[in-house]
C-alpha cells in the first residue's frame, strides 16, 4: 500500500528500546513517517508536536499490568487516530480497543511492514487489519455472519436512519470520526466473513439479511 506523504506520528511506550525501534521503522519507511515526539507517558501525545501528530502509536501497558484503556478512550474521544501496539495478543483486549475507537491493534510480534501499514492507514483515518487481528475480527468462522459488538450494531442502525455521520455522532454522543471507525470495523468484519459490503447500500443489505435491522425500522 502506498503511504501518503508528510505523515507524522507520536510514539507512546515505556520501553526506550521499543521507542527507538519503532522510530527507526517509521522514519526509514518508504516514504518515511516523521516522528513528531515520543515518550514513556501518554502526556507526550497531548503536548508540543505530539498534540498535532497524525497518528498515535500507543503501548497499552505503560509501566504496569493495568491496560491504559482510559488513556485510549480519551484519545479517541478527542478525535485522535490511534494504533495500539501491545505485547498482549488476547482477542478480547484487541476487540475492546477497537470498540473504543482504535483504528488498529498490533502485537509487538508483528514487524515493521505491518506497523507502517497500520500507521499510514490510521493517519488517513482508515482501519487496518494485521494478521494477529484477523481472527478476532472474524469471530466464529463456522458462520458467514460476523459478530458485531453492541456498540457497532447501535452505530450501524443509527447510520441507516440518518443522513450523515455527523448526525449519528450527535445522537450517540461520539465524534463523526469514531462513527467512521466503527463502520470501518464493521466492513472489515464482513470482508473477513467473505461478504464484502463496500457501500452503504451493500451494508444495509447485509444487515437486513442478518436480522440486524428490519425494513420497517428504516
Amino acid at each position: 500500500m502506498a503511504h501518503a506523504p508528510g505523515l507524522s506520528a507520536v510514539i507512546v511506550d515505556d520501553h526506550p528500546a521499543v521507542r527507538a525501534g519503532v522510530a527507526q521503522w517509521l522514519t526509514t519507511g518508504a516514504p518515511p513517517i516523521r516522528v513528531a515526539a515520543s515518550g514513556d507517558d501518554v502526556r507526550v501525545a497531548w503536548t508540543g508536536e505530539g498534540a498535532t501528530a497524525d497518528v498515535v502509536i500507543l503501548d497499552l501497558h505503560l509501566g504496569g499490568p493495568t491496560p491504559a484503556i482510559n488513556d485510549l478512550r480519551r484519545l479517541t474521544e478527542a478525535g485522535r487516530r490511534v494504533v495500539v501496539y501491545s505485547m498482549r495478543a488476547a482477542d478480547d483486549i484487541a476487540l475492546q480497543c477497537l470498540e473504543l475507537g482504535a483504528l488498529s491493534y498490533l502485537t509487538k510480534a508483528e514487524g515493521a511492514a505491518h506497523l507502517l501499514e497500520a500507521a499510514a492507514a490510521a493517519a488517513s483515518g482508515r482501519a487496518c487489519t494485521p494478521p494477529s487481528l484477523a481472527g478476532a475480527l472474524a469471530g466464529d468462522r463456522s458462520t458467514d455472519r460476523p459478530s458485531l459488538s453492541a456498540r457497532e450494531t447501535e452505530v450501524l442502525i443509527e447510520w441507516f436512519q440518518s443522513e450523515s455521520k455527523d448526525f449519528v455522532g450527535q445522537r450517540l454522543g461520539i465524534s463523526p470520526r469514531t462513527v467512521n471507525t466503527h463502520l470501518e470495523h464493521i466492513r472489515i468484519k464482513y470482508a473477513m466473513s467473505g461478504r464484502e459490503a463496500p457501500t452503504k447500500a451493500a451494508l444495509l443489505a447485509r444487515a437486513i439479511q442478518d436480522g440486524l435491522v428490519r425494513v420497517d425500522d428504516l
